[in-house]
């Protein structure tokens, strides 16, 4: 694919065809510039299996805003529109409509609210809000929902795998096991959530930060079947990188050569004024291995290096080795808090591909639309009452108890302002038997969640740095309760609804069943 194909596949007409048959639609109707508003949020955490997560961190939005500042209708995308036929030869779209698309932007007369990237979200919780022309707000599905659901999957899976080491490096190694370019999404997606760098040399250079890495098992097989030898193989690569120097020591024997053949190099780095940076270990039973990797390199005199675990890794692994490596190392002398601060992460596949679970749920609803200047709630019901919509123009709102815990996410009404209540009735997104009441006097902080991002089709948002995202990922994960941290069966974490909200999601679910709105002809 060239230039000019990749441009076209990856402007305005990444979306899909139902987006564009309805703009269709909505333009025959008359309709396609009324205001609507559609929500992007996501049912359900990431269930890995044995494990799940008890939390999201939201990821995508910068890289979104890109795709929508330059994707406009122009002479190619609208020559293949009109391209299209039927299924009896004739013209797919009519020349009006593409003579209305002709040169405007996806993000015409648009306005985007969201929650900021970095930040722990949560089932049901609009992390995007979309308000505009029909046509347009609709349009912009496919793309967002493409470009958040990835990178808020990874960054979630990131932060898990960074909590799970207890805050130690963690490096991003997936560029060969991820899906084509989604590894520099990905990329991104990790480093929010916690990674400290990565390979992806490519992806480094747009995001601003050092790549990282070793050297392969190739390396040294070549060198030996050439006639050298690993310790050959290891003084070639100290040669070279002198103070960037960390060894692959597990390509024949871990123990009885390549951690002794790493020594002899890092001695030699010793004696020319150098520091050696540490060995990895990409194979075999890791925990043992670290602990006997420490023994060793302690009674060498190289008690500081680094030693960077790779092959497999994910929280759960990490959790074991870390859970092995405190019951196991005093029987060797190794002190385990010692060598849990000297242990890094390189990790890979279960990252990128986020491993069990590869796909967020998210999803984009229209849940309001204008007429005559008011809003008008859009319902969609479901006999799982967990795909049934909050309808409705809301705002969102994060509430903190005395200790400065995040304890519950709020959906209200546009017009209700949770600052000003003296108490707070909510009720569960689902569950009409749960509710609860809160005294304001009770909580610490009432925050609203959302920034406005695009504001009638003009992009104003600066993108903070990945630093600062990173920042708030970390004071984010900070206010959570371990419960809704812990790696397997997380404690809930409450979303709900106002009473006002709750009672509009009641009254239109009756109109609609009782067919009183839009079921009959």
């Amino acid at each position: 694919m060239n230039n000019d194909q990749r441009n076209l596949a990856e402007g305005i007409l990444f979306t899909d065809l139902y987006q564009l048959t309805m703009a269709q639609v909505y333009y025959r109707l008359g309709i396609h510039e009324k205001t609507a508003q559609f929500d992007y949020f996501f049912r359900s955490y990431p269930d890995y299996g044995l494990h799940q997560a008890g939390y999201c961190i939201n990821a995508g939005l910068d890289w979104l805003l890109d795709w929508m500042r330059n994707s406009f209708f122009d002479d190619r995308s609208i020559a293949y529109l009109e391209s299209l036929l039927d299924a009896k030869g004739s013209p797919l779209f009519g020349k009006d409509f593409l003579a209305y698309l002709q040169g405007k932007s996806v993000i015409t007369g648009v306005t985007l609210k969201s929650i900021p990237e970095g930040r722990v979200v949560h089932p049901y919780l609009p992390l995007a809000m979309v308000e505009g022309p029909l046509l347009f707000s609709q349009l912009i599905e496919s793309s967002l929902l493409n470009h958040l659901n990835y990178q808020t999957l990874i960054a979630t899976k990131a932060a898990r795998i960074y909590e799970a080491g207890m805050g130690q490096m963690m490096l991003e190694f997936g560029l060969r096991r991820a899906q084509d370019r989604a590894a520099s999404a990905g990329t991104r997606a990790a480093i929010i959530g916690g990674a400290a760098g990565s390979s992806n040399v490519g992806a480094s250079a747009v995001l601003g930060i050092s790549p990282s890495g070793t050297h392969a098992h190739s390396m040294i097989q070549a060198i030996v079947a050439l006639g050298g030898s690993e310790l050959d193989a290891f003084q070639a690569y100290a040669d070279s990188y002198p103070d960037n120097c960390i060894l692959l020591v597990d390509t024949f024997d871990t123990l009885e050569s390549g951690i002794p053949n790493a020594i002899k190099v890092f001695n030699n780095l010793k004696k020319k004024g150098h520091r050696p940076v540490g060995i990895r270990l990409d194979s075999g039973d890791l925990a043992y291995l670290s602990i006997q990797a420490a023994r060793i390199l302690n009674s060498a005199g190289f008690p500081e290096t680094t030693i960077v675990l790779s092959n497999q890794m994910d929280e759960l692994v990490i959790w074991q080795i870390i859970t092995q490596i405190k019951d196991e190392s005093g029987r060797y002398g190794v002190d385990p808090d010692k060598l849990i601060k000297r242990l890094a992460y390189g990790v890979g596949t279960r990252m990128i591909t986020s491993s069990i679970d590869p796909a967020l749920d998210g999803v984009y609803k229209l849940v309001a639309i204008q007429e005559n200047s008011h809003w008008v709630p859009a319902m969609k019901i479901s006999e799982n009452p967990e795909k049934t919509l909050n309808p409705g123009h809301k705002k969102l709102w994060r509430i903190y108890d005395k200790r400065d815990k995040a304890i519950a996410d709020v959906m209200s009404t546009s017009d209700e302002d949770l600052l000003q209540k003296s108490s707070l009735h909510l009720h569960h997104p689902t569950d009409t038997l749960k509710h609860s009441v809160l005294r304001a006097d009770d909580l610490s902080k009432i925050e609203p969640l959302t920034v406005e991002i695009i504001t009638r089709g003009v992009i104003k948002y600066v993108s903070p740095s990945l630093n600062k995202i990173r920042d708030l990922r970390q004071k984010d994960l900070e206010k959570l309760y371990p419960g809704v941290k812990r790696l397997m069966n997380p404690h809930h974490y409450h979303v709900s609804l106002t009473y006002n909200l709750w009672t509009l999601k009641q009254n239109l679910m009756r109109e609609y069943k009782n067919g009183k709105k839009g079921l009959q002809p």
